[in-house]
């Protein structure tokens, strides 16, 4: 599996790179616009991301706005939520509102921070990306 954690809190960003090397190449962004580069940077050379873990509140582009962006940029190659990676928003925030927002723009998953490893897995199973 390819993953892309997407995380400006270098404590955050580490545990979840921990968690998730067991089941592929994970690759770093510390923003939404470094999230959107390594989107088409993978699209560019047929590589897409399996999945996506999205910080919501980052510097630079919002977690929100880079979900859309890469949702849009899926689209634009006829590939629709379903089919294309699997993008797990997190959050210190547990807010219905963001959290509404969240799946409005097409995440497929949501976790509140601190990310606790059996519930990360337990959402990648939900996914069905892992057994």
């Amino acid at each position: 599996m390819k993953i892309l954690i997407v995380e400006d809190d270098f404590v955050s960003r580490t545990i979840l790179q921990e968690y998730l090397n067991l089941y592929g190449t994970t690759h770093i962004a510390v923003n939404g616009k470094e999230a959107i580069a390594a989107v088409k940077a993978a699209d560019a050379i047929n590589a897409p991301y399996d999945l996506i873990c999205l910080d919501v509140m980052m510097p630079e582009m919002s977690g929100q706005e880079a979900l859309r962006a890469i949702r849009d940029i899926e689209e634009a190659k006829g590939i629709f939520s379903s089919e294309g990676a699997k993008i797990m928003m997190t959050t210190a925030l547990n807010d219905v509102k963001i959290v509404s927002v969240a799946f409005q723009g097409l995440c497929d998953a949501y976790l509140v921070k601190p990310i606790r490893k059996e519930k990360l897995l337990c959402e990648l199973r939900n996914l069905k990306i892992i057994p």
